[in-house]
């Protein structure tokens, strides 16, 4: 893909297998601000840019701010981690994302890769549960969730830029996983310590986390492969519109 590409993730977790997938030196660790972690790649036609700030919304635009202290962005993907909402999707699978819907807003952005076939996925504002995972997909339409692709889409289209949308699938539809979100800290991260005393007196969600483990580890490695399948393209973003805002019926 020529141009200068934002691969934009929540955590060091989801990016780790791209940005140690083409050998020692290929990618270079970036000076980045607190809480963020930014990698590059040059090559011929530009460069791709790897940065990760934390979950959340705020922390998706202070990892774009840092992308774009790199260099000037010329399309960005929203990458990471992503719950299934449909039974069918299963854990560790990779899918390109046709539409985002902002679940506080009620904003919609299409991506600039759309495929009818490609999933709706829901940003929302906390991690979901199992209970919220049904009510997002009978409410949106949506067999993905996350917590950043719908910041990174709204900034996309401001900068007019293309946004392009590629999740790993880190829990099925009904996983069952402790409530994360009393322990997710202002910068996005997990207080891990007091996450880690939490759990281990519940022993009834150690199965579901060791799971989660598991299939978020091998969901990076294939988001990996995905990714420098697409980024690997020939065709060129420079100069394409970002204006893929689905329309309101």
């Amino acid at each position: 893909m020529k141009g200068n590409i934002a691969i934009i993730a929540a955590l060091e977790g989801e990016l780790k297998p791209l940005v140690r997938g083409r050998g020692e030196g290929s990618w270079k660790r970036r000076g980045s601000g607190k809480g963020c972690s930014v990698w590059e790649y040059r090559h011929a036609h530009g460069c791709w840019i790897a940065a990760c700030a934390g979950m959340g919304e705020v922390r998706a635009a202070v990892a774009f701010t840092e992308a774009e202290k790199v260099a000037a962005v010329d399309a960005v993907c929203s990458v990471g981690w992503a719950g299934a909402l449909d039974g069918a999707i299963k854990a560790e699978s990779v899918m390109g994302v046709s539409l985002v819907v902002d679940t506080k807003t009620g904003e919609r952005f299409r991506a600039a890769e759309f495929q009818p076939s490609w999933p709706v996925l829901a940003t929302t504002t906390r991690v979901a549960d199992e209970r919220e995972k049904k009510r997002l997909a009978a409410s949106y339409g949506a067999k993905l969730v996350d917590m950043e692709a719908a910041t990174i889409a709204r900034i996309a289209l401001a900068r007019g830029i293309p946004f392009y949308c590629f999740k790993a699938v880190s829990d099925d539809a009904d996983a069952r996983l402790p409530d994360f979100n009393p322990f997710v800290a202002e910068d996005g991260r997990l207080k891990m310590l007091p996450f880690l005393a939490h759990v281990a007196v519940r022993p009834g969600s150690w199965s579901g986390l060791m799971k989660l483990g598991r299939h978020s580890s091998a969901a990076a490695k294939n988001l990996a492969e995905a990714l420098y399948g697409w980024l690997d393209e020939s065709p060129s973003v420079r100069g394409l519109s970002g204006d893929y805002t689905e329309k309101q019926r």
